[in-house]
């Protein structure tokens, strides 16, 4: 009987942790999920044979004896706290499975991970995930076919289903809203684009989108996330001339966004004195400059250059309750980053009967038998409820999925890897459309 260990029970964990168990008696494993909360791993386990572990990730005796005698860990801790645990799988020679980026701290264990003829799997949830999979069973395809790849676009969103919208900005809170309030804060975001490279500053990121229309869903707005550069190594994409990923979000969001950034209310870098004691509308005041007679709403507007007939722009602004006197509410003293999320987790929260939605797409101009072509992928998937959400299940399946080869023996790589090679991407894309997880190709005449 294989040993499995699962560390976090966290929402991502949710369709991961049904999956082994479902395949569990048939592949002779034995699960264990292991949890700081031991109530949170218990609730997500439906099979008698699962053993629930409350666990501190930190307590590195208790890892070790944990992890014993396993066949495979998979991590579905927070990104920072994978290194522990794979210093501690390399010791005891066993194989480990995240969903989460590939480290520079992974990285450097790579010789020795080969050395022990182990697979340290990385990226196989979402995004980083099944866009890696999809991606690279487009492009190789193409490559078969003799193409030659010219440009690579790839955009994905957490959205909420359409029917479930109501709210000016299209959109809610789907994963963790840190995440959201600081994107693109992380340095330049850096692409090429027609042979020319951008680098684009965090003040100008969320005014530089780009419409894409997704059949049956309607027009999607992206904007460029991280550093698009490295994807050519990853891909094999070296020479292309356009390489370009991305966020979506529905038209208009990023306009409204931006408002937030250029007020510098998405600033994380120093503490708000007295924070806790501020209402909603004095947060807003402290970014803008004093006026004895003006309200914080006509200032607002002039700090932005918000035109007076730009409705729409107002009306998502105004719909986040940022000029409300309700106090914020959180307990100490806070970033400006900090506020804004609590202010609008009170908006973007999901209600019990929302669902979300993951929107995936592709794009790869390629040239072949000296004619231009263009091909577009994508991929749609809704979630159920609160518990059960699209995130949830395209992030969990994957890994799992990898997982259930890895301890098949179905991969012949070591070392630290991602989900870009056949023998990973085809079987866990195959499996993947039973559970509705399906790309459709649609072949675009130029």
């Amino acid at each position: 009987m294989k040993k499995i260990v699962v560390f976090g029970a966290g929402l991502s964990a949710t369709y991961l942790i049904s999956y082994l168990e479902e395949n569990a008696a048939e592949n002779n494993w034995r699960l264990y999920v292991a949890d700081r909360d031991l109530a949170l791993a218990i609730g997500k386990c439906k099979s008698e044979n699962t053993q629930c572990i409350a666990i501190d990730s930190n307590d590195d005796e208790a890892v070790s004896k944990l992890i014993s005698g396993a066949s495979l860990v998979v991590s579905m801790l927070p990104a920072s706290l994978h290194i522990r645990i794979a210093r501690e799988c390399l010791f005891q020679k066993i194989h480990l499975a995240t969903a989460s980026y590939l480290s520079a701290e992974l990285q450097e264990l790579d010789a020795e991970i080969k050395k022990n003829d182990l697979i340290f799997l990385n990226e196989c949830g979402l995004d980083p995930g099944i866009d890696h999979l999809s991606a690279m069973k487009l492009l190789d395809s193409i490559r078969l076919q003799g193409g030659e790849i010219t440009e690579f676009e790839s955009f994905t969103g957490g959205l909420v289903a359409p029917e479930c919208v109501d709210n000016p900005w299209g959109y809610k809170f789907t994963w963790n809203p840190r995440n959201v309030v600081l994107a693109g804060s992380g340095g330049a975001v850096k692409f090429i684009h027609n042979g020319q490279y951008k680098f684009i500053p965090y003040h100008r990121v969320f005014r530089r989108t780009e419409l894409v229309n997704i059949k049956g869903y309607g027009k999607f707005e992206g904007y460029a996330n991280r550093d698009s550069l490295k994807y050519r190594e990853t891909y094999g994409l070296h020479h292309v001339k356009t390489m370009y990923r991305g966020t979506f979000r529905r038209p208009g969001f990023s306009k409204a966004w931006n408002s937030f950034v250029q007020l510098g209310a998405t600033d994380d870098s120093y503490i708000l004195p007295n924070s806790s004691q501020m209402s909603h509308r004095e947060f807003i005041n402290t970014f803008l400059p004093y006026h004895q007679t003006d309200s914080i709403e006509l200032k607002l507007k002039s700090y932005l250059g918000i035109e007076q007939d730009d409705i729409y722009l107002w009306e998502k602004l105004e719909s986040t309750g940022i000029f409300s006197d309700e106090k914020i509410g959180l307990p100490s003293d806070s970033t400006p980053a900090q506020i804004l999320q609590c202010i609008l987790e009170k908006k973007w929260s999901l209600k019990d009967d929302d669902r979300d939605m993951i929107v995936m797409w592709h794009r790869v101009c390629y040239t072949q038998n000296n004619t231009s072509k263009t091909v577009e992928s994508s991929l749609v998937c809704e979630g159920q409820d609160r518990k059960h959400t699209a995130m949830a299940k395209t992030v969990g399946l994957p890994l799992a999925m990898a997982c259930k080869q890895i301890l098949k023996g179905s991969i012949s790589l070591r070392g630290c890897i991602l989900p870009t090679h056949p023998e990973i991407y085809t079987p866990v894309l195959n499996e993947l459309k039973k559970y509705g997880i399906v790309f459709n190709e649609t072949q675009i005449t130029v």
